[in-house]
């Protein structure tokens, strides 16, 4: 049986589409944006509230500034999405082989002793510009760069918050892949390969 491959990646460097062709080839379950939907039904939040707030929310200080004392009493819409998307990820885990993208999925599979294959994808910040600019299309009046560096901080702050570790950081991961460099299917090779002699 494969194990979880829960998937980091850096905003542009092509996670998420590494990730679907990696579930693809090995015929299992894909979760990222169904994670959304699913904690969506279990917390009663927007989708859209989720999707703004649940990995890379620009809210991230007003929620994380709440004090010791008031939190004992007030458990905010960031913590419970959070919770929310934390069952989600254990309970996509529970059934099976998958892919999974993002939301501190390396560290909840981790602390749950979950037998999984952590990868992290990156990539230089000229192809990730690229990517972007790819799949969003050239926006006017907005920097790019800016965005990418805007993003990362906001998972940053995200990840250190609910794992209290470095988001990024080559210890929380059993391969980082720089899928500017390798290109996107030699990554997807890569994970493939690494699971594929995981299989047991």
């Amino acid at each position: 049986m494969y194990p979880v491959i829960s998937i980091s990646r850096q905003f542009g460097s092509g996670g998420h589409s590494i990730g679907e062709k990696v579930a693809k080839q090995l015929n299992i379950p894909f979760w990222d944006g169904e994670i959304v939907t699913h904690a969506a039904e279990e917390c009663g939040y927007a989708k859209e509230l989720i999707e703004e707030q649940g990995e890379s929310t620009s809210s991230a200080s007003k929620w994380f500034d709440i004090s010791t004392a008031s939190a004992m009493y007030f458990q905010s819409p960031q913590d419970e999405i959070f919770l929310a998307q934390r069952k989600v990820i254990l309970d996509a885990a529970k059934k099976g082989p998958c892919v999974i993208v993002g939301r501190c999925s390396d560290y909840v599979l981790r602390n749950a002793e979950v037998r999984c294959l952590n990868v992290l994808i990156h990539a230089d910040m000229e192809h990730r510009i690229a990517r972007v600019l790819e799949r969003y299309g050239d926006i006017t009046n907005i920097d790019v760069k800016k965005r990418i560096q805007k993003k990362d901080k906001q998972r940053r702050t995200y990840y250190r918050y609910y794992t209290d570790q470095q988001w990024g950081a080559y210890s929380n991961y059993d391969i980082a892949l720089d899928s500017g460099m390798l290109g996107e299917e030699t990554c997807v090779h890569l994970i493939c390969e690494l699971a594929q002699k995981m299989d047991i």
